[in-house]
């Protein structure tokens, strides 16, 4: 992959990051906010009493490509002070950092998923999700991680799922477009999408589709924002984040170059790979959550 991509996407997330300190890390931590329930149920978790008792016995946990460090400080926040949480970013550890100064146990470091991990040791859990589709080789991240768990250890994944062709091709299309403009520039186009998802959503009109497989469209009942978003065009809104957080998550979708998505088998591949056994596989309509462990 051309390096000049690399550098375009290192250089999104650091303008991200810089510009958006905060977001979504109080969301993050609070108990059955939309983004936190979204992070249990698609690892597999009913309730945070549950991923309190997954992260129990691991000693050393790494939270690979911590951005901002709100997953990293959700790590900390469930598990003892005996416990060690590292975080690793390539774009933004310096923001995590600070983010993470009152945090105990928890150190944070710049390194590339793709380079040398060697001094950071092993670790019986390795959190890596929403990070390696930015990567240029995902399944080299994820292979490098792996060599960093220890014989009982266990690796989390989520990637970016291929979606419906005209969701594909909307993406595509947006992102070489949004990808050439300043951070300032494609935060005002992204904010036009904001606005569309959220017009959407508050008109709370529910449609009924039948099956469509050409669009790998499933039939259905959906809320007329849900139903563009799963199969036609990212406009996400959530109402528990202000304008501005969403526009960030949308540039966080369109800006980044880098952006691979990926199929069940695919990822399924990558266990099989690394000698690791999935212990949880789960699909929704974005993206691919998988758990294993050694064989």
């Amino acid at each position: 992959m051309p390096q000049d991509q690399e550098k375009q996407t290192i250089n999104s997330f650091r303008d991200k990051w810089s510009n958006n300190k905060d977001l979504a890390f109080t969301d993050t931590l609070k108990e059955s906010s939309d983004i936190q329930k979204w992070i249990l149920k698609r690892n597999g978790f009913h309730s945070l009493k549950e991923f309190q008792q997954w992260l129990v016995d691991r000693g050393r946990i790494l939270d690979a490509g911590c951005g901002n460090g709100r997953v990293t400080a959700l790590l900390q926040a469930n598990t003892s002070s005996t416990q060690q949480i590292v975080g690793i970013d390539l774009s933004s550890a310096e923001v995590a950092a600070e983010n993470l100064n009152s945090f105990k146990n928890v150190d944070i470091y710049t390194k590339d998923l793709l380079g040398d991990l060697t001094d950071l040791g092993h670790f019986d859990l390795i959190y890596c999700q929403e990070v390696l589709h930015h990567t240029s080789d995902p399944l080299g991240a994820f292979s490098n991680l792996c060599k960093r768990l220890t014989p009982s250890g266990e690796i989390a994944i989520y990637v970016y799922k291929v979606k419906a062709p005209l969701r594909e091709y909307a993406d595509d299309y947006i992102r070489g477009l949004i990808s050439e403009l300043s951070y300032e520039d494609a935060i005002r186009e992204m904010a036009k999408l904001t606005e569309l998802g959220k017009t959407l959503s508050e008109l709370k009109v529910k449609i009924k589709v039948p099956e469509i497989k050409t669009l790998d469209i499933k039939s259905g009942e959906y809320d007329i924002q849900r139903f563009i978003y799963h199969y036609f065009l990212k406009c996400f809104w959530n109402p528990e984040l202000s304008k501005d957080e969403n526009t960030a998550i949308n540039y966080d979708w369109y800006h980044p170059t880098i952006s691979t998505r990926h199929t069940p088998d695919e990822v399924k591949s990558w266990f099989n790979e690394n000698s690791l056994k999935i212990i949880h596989f789960h699909e929704d309509h974005y993206g691919i959550t998988a758990r294993g462990n050694v064989a």
